[in-house]
């Protein structure tokens, strides 16, 4: 079988390796010469773990190849899947469907015989309807079917995430769709994986569903980390006894900074002003969102606060600003929120991040950048973390604390112990505990 995969971006380059490695002959395509040329030479244009492996095997065995032609990309592919980027649009939130629409109609006008359209991008309901309407409008000559493929994977986990979903879920309209996508998903049946096909609104509306909710879950416990503090209880003890019972469950249920990336802050924003021009608004993810936002500024006045009444000129080391470790990505980190306040205050901000690529360019040029956790430690009055890094983990506290001029800690991952912390002299605080 083979496929086009129309966009090299997160979604498109992990998406094709991965069905590369299922056997399928895939063809990458990007508008972007660099990230092809990169590509081709074997540079990643983003961070995953085990995603430049995957593309230089399945490339030397001749399953993945990529171009910037995209009439070459869909010569011959019994499918093609759009994983164009969605992003908000400016003014009113929602999702901007310009690249969507446009990729839909140039593979239209490419196709010389049938083939199977799949939207692997997070779009609103109603996307693969118009669609449909682009597609029969500009080749009413061609068969083409249209179909929808959300994407569940998560950043750092990507590719076991694709190799071992929890559910595939496809959302068609006629046989010959359903049947191209079971064949794909064929390796899949072999470990008993779930494939839930739906009405392509169905599945549109599984994928803003499935991310609302895992960002109402983890705002929720943020906000009972803020109650722990006020009544004296542990939030880890109170999530550990939440996520026992079965209908509940222990993932999303670790307090932070507040929630980021490029899925969680565009789909929620998304999905509320979808559902508002419906007629039917969600509030519940409305107040997600406000909360969140409001979230990461508190996250900064607490550190301002640490610092005493007079934070400017003091020296803040910061371990972590990508939105979550494992990966590259500062798309609403909340380092973007937090890190900008400081150095309005007049604090000396110097960070240290295992994968700094993005985070130079996006933060300030007021932030400097370490080269090792110590580093970014090394005369701080302050040491924050922002994201959980494994190597933060291990960082013994003797060590930090003789870097360090000060003794303030501001633990927002809760990656250390309190008791040692506290034992080796350090002022330390963290989320939700006492």
């Amino acid at each position: 079988m083979r496929i086009a995969m129309i966009g090299a971006g997160y979604v498109g380059l992990v998406s094709g390796a991965c069905f590369a490695e299922f056997g399928v002959d895939v063809t990458v395509m990007d508008v972007d010469p660099d990230r092809i040329e990169g590509l081709r030479a074997g540079r990643m244009p983003i961070y995953e773990p085990g995603l430049d492996k995957l593309v230089e095997e399945n490339a030397r065995d001749g399953r993945l190849n990529f171009t910037t032609d995209l009439a070459e990309a869909v010569r011959g592919a019994d499918a093609v899947f759009l994983a164009v980027g969605t992003p908000t649009r400016r003014g009113d939130g929602h999702a901007d469907l310009t690249y969507v629409y446009a990729a839909a109609e140039q593979v239209a006008r490419a196709a010389q015989g049938p083939l199977v359209l799949v939207t692997k991008s997070t779009v609103p309901v109603g996307t693969g309807r118009e669609v449909q309407a682009i597609v029969r409008r500009v080749r009413p000559d061609l068969p083409i079917s249209v179909a929808s493929n959300p994407e569940f994977l998560r950043e750092g986990s990507a590719i076991g995430d694709f190799m071992r979903p929890d559910r595939v879920v496809i959302g068609v309209d006629d046989e010959r769709a359903l049947t191209a996508l079971k064949r794909l998903y064929r390796p899949l049946y072999l470990i008993e994986t779930p494939v839930l096909a739906v009405s392509l609104e169905s599945a549109e509306l599984i994928k803003y569903a499935a991310n609302a909710f895992l960002a109402t879950k983890i705002t929720f416990i943020n906000e009972i980390a803020d109650l722990c503090e006020k009544v004296g209880a542990d939030v880890h003890d109170v999530a550990r006894g939440m996520g026992l019972d079965g209908r509940i469950g222990r993932k999303f249920l670790h307090p932070g900074p507040g929630y980021g990336g490029s899925c969680f802050p565009k789909d929620t924003l998304a999905l509320a002003r979808t559902a508002q021009d419906a007629g039917s608004p969600v509030r519940l993810v409305e107040t997600t969102i406000a909360v969140n936002e409001a979230r990461k500024a508190q996250m900064a006045e607490r550190i301002l606060a640490a610092l005493g009444p007079n934070p400017a000129g003091r020296r803040v080391g910061v371990l972590g600003v990508t939105f979550k470790p494992e990966t590259d990505d500062m798309r609403d980190a909340p380092s973007l929120v937090i890190l900008p306040k400081l150095v309005a205050a007049g604090v000396e901000v110097r960070a240290f991040d295992p994968q700094p690529a993005h985070a130079r360019q996006a933060l300030p040029a007021a932030v400097s950048f370490a080269e090792s956790a110590l580093g970014a430690a090394e005369g701080a009055d302050a040491v924050v973390v922002l994201t959980e890094w494994n190597e933060f983990r291990a960082l013994a506290p003797d060590r930090l604390k003789a870097a360090m001029k000060g003794g303030i800690v501001l633990d927002l991952r809760n990656v250390w112990d309190p008791a040692a912390m506290r034992a080796a002299g350090f002022t330390y605080s963290s989320i939700g505990r006492p």
